[in-house]
């Protein structure tokens, strides 16, 4: 799914996945980051619609 422009400038945008990954740890609520389509850059989303959700190892 593409991401609209309107929503891009809208969001922070980080220029490593190692960064987002950063700052989603200091939200204190459950981010992923997905690189923009857009931008080229990567931003935070706590949409789970449609991915892989990884099972807790047992």
């Amino acid at each position: 799914m593409k991401t609209r422009l309107s929503i891009c400038r809208r969001k922070a945008r980080y220029a490593s996945e190692q960064e987002a990954l950063l700052a989603a740890g200091r939200a204190g609520i459950e981010l992923r980051p997905y690189r923009c389509d857009r931008c080229h850059q990567f931003h935070l989303t706590s949409r789970t619609k449609g991915k892989r959700i990884p099972r807790p190892q047992s």
